[in-house]
């Protein structure tokens, strides 16, 4: 399940989902008007739902400011059972109350970084951030990994980005890199994912690819936590 905490709305759209046919978003789920079951909706892709945004969520930042544990409002709303393997929070692009929800919901972080300096620059400031919600809200928190995204083959600074990167962040940083293709900007127009719009793209193989890397590093990740917790078990016993 996707869920869609940007007020833009950009990842609702960009599966099909039209804004005047959203009656219950996340806006509803965060403040307790809707459940998760009554708000989510399926997509053109089989097995993909999403939880959609709506522009009430503009608002929201300044209605959490006075509410209770405003920070564990999206976390409340999915500790609940719910049929997925995963969810998948799409943030705004700002460090927002809305985000902090999102950071304190989750497990792990997977950070786009687009192939430019400013980019990278707002990469040290959400490094930061993360590292302030793990040890304030979220203990479970960590990067996953870092996606570079929209590199320029042709542009050496999309080379120096992803070099200072790597250098920075070492294997957080995903070997897959998503480069710029007109495909994978059309895509949404058509309410489509682009491994639906043109599978055989090349920034559709990419992203196929970089998929395929996520699970095999999360596959990795559970093993060493089932290794440690059995070894753990073991000295205490």
């Amino acid at each position: 399940m996707l869920v869609d905490l940007d007020p833009q709305g950009n990842a609702s759209t960009g599966l099909g989902i039209k804004r005047a046919g959203i009656r219950k978003s996340t806006y509803d789920v965060i403040f307790d008007d809707a459940s998760v079951a009554e708000t989510v909706q399926p997509t053109k892709v089989p097995g993909l739902f999403v939880l959609p945004s709506s522009i009430h969520l503009s608002g929201a930042e300044i209605e959490l400011v006075g509410i209770e544990n405003r920070e564990y409002r999206l976390q409340k709303a999915l500790r609940v059972p719910l049929p997925y393997d995963y969810v998948i929070i799409d943030c705004p692009p700002s460090l927002s109350l809305l985000t902090l929800n999102a950071l304190v919901a989750s497990d792990a972080v997977v950070v786009p970084l687009q192939c430019e300096f400013f980019a990278l620059e707002g990469l040290s400031h959400l490094a930061k951030t993360i590292e302030r919600v793990n040890k304030s809200f979220n203990p479970r928190l960590e990067i996953h990994g870092i996606a570079l995204t929209m590199f320029d083959r042709r542009n050496n600074l999309s080379d120096q980005v992803a070099d200072d990167v790597r250098n920075y962040f070492g294997d957080k940083v995903y070997k897959t890199i998503i480069p710029r293709n007109v495909r994978l900007s059309e895509a949404p127009s058509y309410g489509l994912p682009a491994i639906v719009y043109d599978m055989k793209c090349p920034g559709a193989k990419a992203y196929i690819s970089l998929a395929s890397e996520i699970l095999k590093r999360e596959k990795r990740i559970l093993n060493a936590q089932t290794t440690a917790q059995t070894t753990e078990a073991a000295q205490v016993a």
